[in-house]
């Protein structure tokens, strides 16, 4: 791994062709435009000098998507601004807990950044929108579609956000909650708005471990698709809760996904399951 200036004149060319960026208002977008860089939102102690990116972005396939409002959002749309695109769900604590700095960062940065919320929430999407009106969420938010999975593949928990550069590649995934410092500062380096930022690249590890700040929406070994809405939705709590009896100190959720050969895990999943089905729960 190399510490280095990640060249962007690239991206900052590109970025500079495509000027009329897109800011949000009320959760939507609309056209704007700033002429110097904004002070960062949190402090010092919050923003690391070095990020990491992947050494082999992938470039974003064309979407197509409807928020909440009915409006439409394309690839095209988010051209020329670092987009933050964060899959959650009203039940999800932790997803509850860094909407306010996503919130933030939106406000600080309308035209560098845009944030994109996709809920996984199975519910209707009228109770999504009553949640981002209650919470003040200023950035658009859609609901969860097969194209979307496609299009930003392995969500196997949340909050997981997807991190893509002005030019439409995927250049970072957080799965957990992340200090808002981070993101700002790939916020920042990405529009080049802070020359003193520093990257290390990194060949990515699809296959990584699913941190405790994680709510797992895909359990391995278990079937799910056997469950109404409601019933899957009270499954994932009480797997995201329960502890596993194999000593690994990890939730079932956790210990299913991060070992998947644990002999614990799947009959204490597979109970909870039959529990809920059978109206025990």
């Amino acid at each position: 791994m190399t510490t280095h200036k990640f060249p962007l004149i690239g991206v900052l060319l590109l970025w500079l062709g495509f000027a009329v960026g897109c800011d949000t208002v009320g959760g939507g977008i609309r056209q704007g435009g700033s002429s110097s860089p904004p002070l960062p939102v949190f402090s010092d102690d919050d923003r690391p000098d070095t990020i990491k990116l992947v050494a082999d972005p992938t470039p974003l396939s064309r979407l197509t998507m409807q928020d909440l409002d009915g409006l439409t959002i394309t690839t095209e749309d988010l051209l020329g601004k670092v987009t933050l695109v964060n899959f959650w769900a009203t039940w999800c604590g932790p997803c509850r807990l860094e909407i306010p700095d996503l919130i933030k960062l939106q406000a600080r940065y309308p035209d560098h950044l845009q944030v994109i919320g996709v809920s996984l929430d199975e519910g209707p999407a009228q109770m999504v929108k009553d949640f981002a009106i209650e919470f003040d969420i200023n950035y658009p938010i859609v609901m969860g579609t097969p194209e979307l999975s496609r299009a930003f593949p392995g969500v196997m928990a949340l909050p997981t956000s997807f991190i893509v550069d002005p030019v439409g590649r995927v250049v970072k995934t957080h799965v957990g909650l992340v200090n808002p410092g981070v993101l700002e500062q790939e916020t920042r380096f990405l529009a080049s708005l802070d020359t003193e930022i520093t990257a290390d690249i990194f060949n990515q590890d699809a296959n990584g471990r699913l941190i405790n700040a994680a709510q797992a929406t895909e359990i391995p070994g278990l079937d799910l698709k056997v469950l109404t809405p409601d019933q899957r939705t009270t499954a994932l709590q009480r797997l995201n809760e329960e502890g596993c009896t194999c000593g690994c100190q990890l939730t079932l959720a956790q210990c299913r996904i991060n070992d998947t050969s644990c002999g614990f895990s799947l009959p204490l999943a597979e109970q909870v399951v039959a529990e809920i089905i059978s109206g025990q729960s």
